[in-house]
């Protein structure tokens, strides 16, 4: 088949178009700057002309793009968007329910919310790993040292300065200090996101006048979904991710490979940002410890972090997801952990137990490689799609 590639700075990218090659299909990449807009006579014009410009059978894109499926649709073609961000506004588009997308949600309780309103154009898929291109990269010349270490975490900090939540500086002191509660109780709850519930109609109307959000008409989302995920969720994760890294470093010494490299806190040896391609791969091979740390907005789904530590052959200690108990074993193939204090114990117990952490790692990567690669994962959507009937 000849499928369109919508050629934006997205992670899978090389391993997405390995894999499809691989499966004797033709890519041909596309790019417009106004791909994530929700309207652009521009891209519309420019997505038609190309899409004339061949035997087009299938437009394919991670994350989804009202845009993109405006013009699949014009264009008599089928869309297959693999969504890997959460929070992801565009899925509460009005084009998600257009019959040409297939939209593969790797959050199976997104899946369930989207699904219960009536959306069939959405589908639950976990992400996919790249275990055999990482063993050949692996092969390659390179320096351990620069990425061992015995814990290790890599991701952003969310305490960038465009973090929305800081700029609600005009609050009442009611709702601070109810923002302030219903974000610590968050803290300490894994597995379940309720803010948007706890955001009443007062609460939001504060918000809102200090921060103004203009929704505009093509889509359904929620007050209480842009509030509770773009504004509190991102400050919860800096919150939960410095609390994390905090408590860990407490009892090990752990490396942090981040954007922000001003970032210093003891017991943390910040190390910068690392390429998700080229060098990413080696810090979750070489670490003895990978920890994951989901976004509380990732309500049930596997993070690619996570599979990208087991891909690389890396021991995951994360936090509960309950889509990863739909695909792997807990202490076989991962280990997760349900508060700070058991957080913290599995990191001393692991590190002195080597061969049960270095079994554990391969059973992880041994999975991934058995059932997850992307190949597998592109097969199945192309026959679930063109065999759907």
């Amino acid at each position: 088949m000849n499928i369109i590639f919508l050629d934006w700075p997205c992670f899978c990218r090389e391993d997405t178009v390995t894999a499809l090659k691989s499966l004797g299909h033709s890519v041909f990449f596309y790019f417009h700057p106004a791909y994530d807009s929700r309207k652009s006579s521009e891209f519309d014009t420019d997505f038609d002309k190309f899409c004339s410009s061949g035997n087009f059978d299938i437009v394919f894109s991670y994350n989804f793009y009202p845009l993109v499926s405006e013009g699949s649709k014009r264009n008599n073609l089928k869309y297959i968007s693999i969504v890997y961000d959460s929070p992801h506004v565009s899925l509460y588009s009005y084009t998600i329910v257009y019959p040409c997308n297939y939209v593969f949600l790797f959050d199976y309780a997104q899946y369930e919310e989207l699904s219960s309103m009536g959306i069939t154009t959405v589908h639950y898929f976990p992400l996919a790993g790249s275990a055999d291109r990482i063993q050949m990269l692996l092969s390659r010349p390179h320096d351990p040292q620069r990425y061992t270490a015995d814990v290790s975490f890599v991701g952003s900090l969310y305490n960038e300065d465009h973090n929305f939540f800081d700029r609600l500086t005009d609050l009442s002191d009611y709702t601070k200090g109810y923002l302030d509660g219903i974000m610590n109780a968050q803290l300490k709850v894994y597995g379940y996101y309720f803010i948007e519930e706890l955001l009443t109609d007062n609460i939001l109307s504060d918000m809102k006048a200090s921060v103004p959000y203009h929704a505009n008409h093509t889509g359904i989302q929620t007050d209480e979904y842009i509030y509770g995920n773009y504004f509190i969720g991102r400050k919860l994760a800096e919150k939960d991710r410095i609390q994390i890294l905090t408590a860990a470093a407490a009892v090990h010494p752990l490396r942090l490979y981040t954007l922000d490299s001003s970032y210093h806190a003891h017991g943390i040896e910040n190390m910068g940002t690392v390429d998700y391609h080229n060098e990413m791969p080696y810090v979750f091979h070489y670490s003895k410890i990978n920890l994951n740390i989901t976004l509380k907005s990732i309500k049930s789904g596997i993070p690619l972090r996570a599979i990208d530590i087991m891909s690389a052959g890396g021991f995951l200690l994360t936090n509960y997801q309950a889509d990863l108990l739909r695909h792997f074993t807990p202490d076989e193939d991962f280990v997760y952990y349900s508060d700070l204090s058991d957080l913290t114990q599995k990191i001393q117990y692991y590190l002195d137990h080597d061969e049960a952490r270095c079994q554990i790692a391969k059973n992880g990567q041994k999975k991934i490689r058995q059932f997850h690669s992307y190949e597998q994962h592109l097969q199945k959507i192309l026959q679930f799609i063109f065999d759907e009937k």
